[in-house]
């Protein structure tokens, strides 16, 4: 059973070693010093360079269109034999948006709403990237589905750093 995997960056290696992940999407601002874990080819791994903003701000890089699409081809290409691990700074925003936004275009069957209450369920502290999601809720042609089952579950808890989870892409 293929499975998303949710971490800060202060746990990257630890949670690919732990779940055997043979891909990694990395979201975080560009400059930031990421190391590719040694078992991830680099072909397998994304680095998406945006900032954890929903509107522009000076200095910082506005999730697009383009982010979204490259996000999508690559999970798309994954081949769901081992797990795919996503990360960013705190493991609480972008890449959580991003493990939504995965299972919503690679289980087109489930609803969205029954995705937000899963990430809920595994992460107390997921607060997926608004503008990531609505992007990609366009993207999809999921008619704002996806925008409002994320509304729905709401701003996770107050954390620094998320713990590490997983997130089914079948019903769980």
């Amino acid at each position: 059973m293929p499975t998303l995997h949710v971490c800060p960056l202060s746990r990257l290696h630890d949670t690919v070693a732990e779940t055997r992940a043979s891909h990694v999407v990395t979201l975080i601002n560009v400059g930031s010093a990421v190391e590719r874990p040694p078992a991830i080819a680099p072909d397998r791994h994304l680095f998406i360079g945006v900032s954890d903003i929903v509107e522009p701000m000076d200095g910082h890089i506005l999730p697009g269109a383009e982010h979204i699409e490259r996000l999508l081809s690559f999970v798309r290409a994954w081949e769901r034999e081992s797990p795919l691990v996503f990360h960013c700074w705190a493991g609480i925003s972008r890449s959580t948006a991003a493990a939504f936004i995965s299972a919503c275009a690679l289980a087109p069957e489930r609803d969205e709403a029954d995705i937000a209450g899963a990430l809920r369920r595994a992460s107390p502290t997921a607060t997926p990237n608004a503008r990531f999601v609505a992007l990609a809720d366009d993207i999809l042609g999921r008619r704002g589905r996806m925008v409002d089952a994320v509304r729905v579950i709401g701003r996770g808890a107050e954390a620094m750093e998320g713990t590490p989870f997983m997130l089914q892409l079948s019903r769980d």
